[in-house]
């Protein structure tokens, strides 16, 4: 048992780092996102019996996160949550901080019509750079599949993203023709 144990907290701080920021932009919060990771890692302990190949425990600790966040998700006070991470909040740019809070507050409109698992494979796919291989071995489906799943997830969000209207004269939404990119505009200008 003591052995299983250091082998786990071995195969666990190599992927420390990533599974810690993962469960942050999940949650859109560093504190709900340490609780979430906190949460999965107790439950990995006490599962790692379970754990066929140790050359399959990223994905296994990643599927359990997953799991996790999806069970939260359906408790009725995290309904309003609407994730927002780093990655997408500096993308933005801009002088104005106005003009990137629209921004923000678009894609996270867009971001919250898809489930939990969905939000977790647009994460992880752009947000932490798993390649669609690795995702098609967590989700246990083609690579083809995994690829369908990307491109209608955002064409949902392309669709959400030209619902909403304008919040001011100064927020304008630009969808261009690719099937890859969503894309928020924003005018610079003086205030």
């Amino acid at each position: 048992m003591e052995k299983n144990r250091n082998l786990f907290w071995k195969l666990v701080e190599s992927e420390h780092l990533k599974a810690r920021a993962f469960c942050r932009k999940l949650t859109g919060s560093r504190e709900n996102g340490d609780d979430l990771y906190q949460d999965s890692l107790v439950h990995a302990l006490s599962k790692f019996n379970s754990l066929r190949e140790i050359k399959a425990f990223r994905p296994w600790l990643y599927r359990i996160i997953i799991n996790k966040f999806k069970n939260s998700v359906r408790r009725p006070w995290w309904k309003t949550f609407s994730p927002m991470t780093k990655e997408i909040e500096e993308s933005i740019g801009g002088n104005d901080p106005f003009t990137g809070y629209l921004a923000r507050r678009r894609i996270s409109k867009a971001f919250k019509i898809l489930s939990a698992n969905e939000q977790a494979l647009v994460t992880m796919y752009e947000m932490d750079g798993w390649s669609v291989t690795e995702l098609a071995k967590l989700h246990g489906k083609s690579n083809a599949a995994i690829k369908m799943k990307l491109s209608r997830i955002r064409a949902r969000m392309r669709k959400e993203l030209t619902k909403l209207p304008p919040s001011n004269d100064r927020e304008a939404v630009k969808i261009f023709n690719s099937e890859d990119e969503i894309c928020v505009a924003t005018k610079q200008g003086k205030n």
